[in-house]
């Protein structure tokens, strides 16, 4: 079946948020969904989605400003990778300082490295991918070719690793011996900025 990847760019640092859904019955996965919960209800009603699942890549604060209004109007459960908890903190998630006050927040679902994720017609394998934070992961949909990379990996660049928890030889770990092993043909959509594919992400990093 056809998948549908819509974009809605949210909060103060551009962050972006997918909406993931099947064209045929319109079942759908929101990923990272940062702040602007009213315009992310807004696509989902226009489109006549059905939500399944909230996946979280990180717990900064620019990607979950929206997940407790969601979570409470499609009764859907979060999911984050369990090294991450702590992110979710208001004193890890740097909350304060982005958004000017303290957001704290607990995920329903805390995932293991290579588990998948099975919601409704659709499958994400978590990839764990440590280095912008302790907890960081990506979303993979093997067989639709396409890669959730919150901000591990961007178009010809990475995340942020001065961050609490965060580390540079984590995150050039992950994304050498994790990431760049996927095929050349996956499509990548980052957290931040726009998309780009593995293959294109070999050439800078000059070591396949």
């Amino acid at each position: 079946m056809d998948i549908c990847i819509k974009k809605i760019i949210v909060g103060p640092v551009r962050t972006n948020c997918y909406v993931v859904y099947r064209k045929e019955n319109k079942n759908a996965v929101i990923v990272d969904p940062g702040d602007d919960a009213f315009e992310i209800e807004r696509l989902i009603t226009v489109n006549n989605l059905k939500p399944q699942a909230i996946l979280l890549t990180h717990g900064h604060c620019d990607h979950i400003m929206a997940v407790s209004s969601l979570r409470d109007r499609y009764g859907i459960k979060v999911y984050i990778h369990e090294e991450e908890k702590k992110i979710l903190d208001s004193w890890y998630n740097l909350s304060q300082m982005i958004a000017g006050e303290k957001v704290s927040l607990k995920a329903d679902v805390y995932c293991k490295d290579n588990q998948v994720i099975n919601l409704g017609d659709m499958s994400f394998k978590l990839i764990y991918t440590p280095g912008h934070t302790i907890g960081s992961c990506c979303y993979y949909m093997e067989d639709d070719k396409v890669l959730f990379s919150g901000d591990t990996l961007f178009y010809h660049s990475h995340g942020r690793t001065d961050f609490p928890t965060g580390s540079q030889s984590s995150i050039i770990r992950s994304i050498t011996e994790k990431l760049l092993k996927l095929p050349d043909d996956v499509t990548v959509y980052p957290g931040h900025e726009e998309e780009t594919t593995i293959g294109s992400e070999k050439t800078i990093y000059d070591i396949y």
